[in-house]
């Protein structure tokens, strides 16, 4: 792969000889050959470096049409969507941004390998989720020019030593050459744990946190951002980060997730209003 700079991202672009593709390949070989490849979730023996076991894949849910178009959250049947194909939730509160997918649904298997990237240093699953994230949300990535990632607080950043976001987001541009802006975002305070927070609250705490730097307000002006993170719950942090962005002058925002959990307040009252009592649905 070669790197090139353009307006302070960095893009990837695949132009690698045919010699050169056959002697990564031959690395690869011999890689696996002194290190044979395991599964990222249980290190049981597979054929490849980065896939799963047949039992490990059995385990994961994927999270594929019918499906909200708005925040991805999975429908028992396609008559849930309505004509639209949105859920309850994002006709009764629209979220910024354009689309939303996530690859997966946030249960006990995926947990076990987002938690990991998070915070047991697994660095090597970043590629591994990414690529699932990249079938899945292959159309946005098609039409996009950058990839940014949610940003960390810099004290957080600092006791992590890295951000899984953009781990994520530098894999995602890699596969679909295209740039990633991996510091557009920047958390201008710290805030407190929001896990057990609804949509509401968490949506006041975020307000104001989420800025652009200003060095890269040319980078997004008139772009079209894929805005990527490991997991959506409320949405309320991606939303805060969409309004920056537009607010800075993207041309549209949409969000890219390895993992869609319910919200605390749908997962818990999902007979809050007459369409949510129609039409909720949360796989499990």
């Amino acid at each position: 792969m070669s790197l090139y700079r353009d307006t302070g991202a960095v893009v990837a672009r695949g132009i690698i000889p045919g010699a050169t593709r056959a002697l990564l390949r031959a690395g690869s070989l011999l890689l696996d050959t002194l290190l044979p490849p395991d599964c990222p979730s249980c290190h049981g023996d597979v054929d490849r470096a980065g896939h799963f076991c047949p039992t490990c894949f059995r385990q994961l849910t994927f999270i594929a049409d019918p499906c909200c178009a708005r925040c991805g959250q999975p429908f028992v049947s396609a008559s849930f969507g309505g004509a639209r194909m949105i859920c309850a939730p994002c006709e009764e509160t629209p979220p910024p941004w354009h689309a939303g997918r996530a690859a997966l649904v946030y249960d006990e298997w995926s947990r076990r390998l987002i938690l990991g990237l998070k915070y047991g240093d697994r660095t090597e699953l970043a590629p591994i989720l990414a690529a699932h994230m990249g079938r899945i949300g292959r159309s946005m990535l098609d039409r996009a020019d950058i990839v940014v990632p949610v940003p960390l607080h810099r004290r957080r950043l600092f006791g992590r030593r890295y951000n899984q976001a953009a781990l994520l987001a530098w894999a995602l541009a890699r596969q679909a050459r295209i740039a990633v802006g991996p510091d557009t975002l920047v958390r201008v305070r710290a805030t407190a744990p929001l896990a057990r927070l609804g949509r509401a609250a968490r949506r006041d705490i975020l307000r104001g946190v989420i800025a652009i730097r200003p060095t890269r307000r040319d980078a997004i002006a008139n772009r079209r951002v894929v805005l990527v993170d490991d997991v959506m719950t409320t949405g309320a942090t991606l939303g805060e980060c969409t309004r920056v962005l537009l607010a800075a002058g993207a041309a549209s925002v949409d969000v890219l997730v390895a993992a869609r959990a319910p919200a605390p307040d749908e997962a818990l009252h999902p007979e809050k209003s007459a369409v949510s009592r129609e039409r909720y649905a949360v796989a499990r």
